[in-house]
């Protein structure tokens, strides 16, 4: 219909062309544009009818919020409302936020536009400390036969070197300790995850929560994916494709501590986390616990580069720096080969710059579990621990 109107409207100004030039006639001519305009106008009233029946379905759509505001509007206005409008979260408000978006009673874009303005302002403390604890109050655990010793934290990927750091915490399960990691799978390219080189080095990853204790009792270590801990929290961090930044939630996830660990590892890769890190964690409750500024983002002591500890001991805050080791920087992998990884675990290769990495957060992580009391006795400790790790002394 369209084509044979546009070739009607064609047609008249041809027309109107011959009849001008040939009979220069005014009244002709007066005939045909009006001719014309009628099919213009025909044509243009064809097209905005086409129009709204295709967006007439979309705007159809009842919007129950269009006259009353949704619930959880409040919280995306107070961190939104201007450079003297707007505030950070009270604890009371982080925690009723976040269990909102817990149970599924924010909208996404919403829940865009909430972690979005938190990443442009950082979360305070109290908005920190109000997410983690509404997480853990909605996680729905099994109970497990044993305490857990440490509960370590991964959630970066490592992209420069291997993840030493689970070396480190392997050879601590090796010697008997309870050790629970959780973090997420591959959402970031060119990165290596900590789920990979666990099914590289032969451990199993937890499939459900049901196998944590097994899997403890076995090997001593559980890795728990986040989704099995929170579909949410994972989903959240899956955002980031669309927003094109990393949200709190990558913060947050690193301070659950699901199954209540008597010690905690988290590792941060802005300086800046340092401190919110570690008093969300003593506001939390947790009586010993260490973050650093790892390498890569993962809770792994980097010997090229001075570390600054920012931990609690039974229950007070301190901090310790550790100068560099190494006083070049070390040359970054071309290309992760995880039988060369697996080959170190196995004692069949060595490697300068990862065996420093592992004994240093082997000592970080003795330390912070009291298992010795000043970094040099744990690190001695540490290259005892590594040295033995396949035949564990008492």
């Amino acid at each position: 219909m369209l084509y044979v109107m546009y070739k009607l409207t064609s047609a008249c100004d041809l027309l109107y062309y011959q009849s001008y030039n040939v009979m220069n006639d005014l009244r002709l001519v007066l005939h045909f544009v009006v001719y014309r305009q009628s099919f213009c106008f025909l044509f243009q009233s064809h097209l905005m009818s086409s129009s709204q029946s295709n967006t007439q379905p979309t705007s159809q759509k009842r919007n129950i919020y269009a006259l009353e505001e949704h619930p959880f509007a409040q919280y995306v206005r107070i961190l939104g409302k201007g450079k003297t409008g707007s505030r950070s979260l009270s604890y009371d408000e982080a925690y009723q936020a976040f269990r909102m978006i817990l149970n599924g009673e924010a909208l996404d874009l919403q829940i865009g536009a909430f972690l979005m303005l938190l990443r442009v302002k950082e979360e305070s403390v109290d908005e920190l400390t109000g997410f983690v604890q509404a997480t853990k109050d909605s996680l729905n655990l099994p109970k497990l036969s044993c305490e857990v010793d440490l509960d370590w934290s991964s959630y970066a990927g490592k992209r420069k070197h291997y993840p030493w750091f689970l070396l480190a915490a392997l050879t601590l399960a090796q010697h008997g300790y309870k050790i629970v990691m959780h973090g997420v799978a591959g959402h970031t390219v060119n990165r290596l995850y900590t789920k990979d080189a666990v099914q590289a080095l032969g451990f199993q990853s937890c499939e459900s929560l049901e196998q944590v204790d097994a899997h403890l009792q076995a090997q001593n270590f559980a890795f728990i994916p986040l989704d099995l801990l929170s579909p949410k929290l994972t989903e959240m961090i899956q955002f980031r494709h669309m927003l094109g930044l990393r949200s709190p939630v990558h913060t947050l996830s690193r301070l659950i501590n699901p199954f209540d660990a008597k010690a905690t590892l988290q590792a941060i890769f802005h300086p800046a986390y340092r401190a919110s890190h570690q008093q969300a964690a003593f506001q939390l409750g947790y009586k010993n616990s260490a973050v650093i500024k790892g390498e890569g983002g993962e809770f792994e002591r980097n010997p090229d580069a001075k570390t600054l500890i920012c931990g609690i001991k039974d229950g007070e805050c301190f901090e310790l720096e550790l100068p560099k080791i190494n006083p070049d920087r070390s040359q970054a992998e071309k290309a992760f080969d995880l039988n060369v990884y697996k080959a170190v675990w196995l004692g069949d290769a060595t490697h300068d710059y990862g065996e420093q990495a592992i004994i240093e957060t082997l000592a970080i992580a003795l330390l912070t579990m009291k298992i010795e009391s000043t970094y040099t006795i744990a690190q001695e400790k540490a290259k005892t621990l590594w040295q033995t790790r396949f035949a564990p002394t008492s």
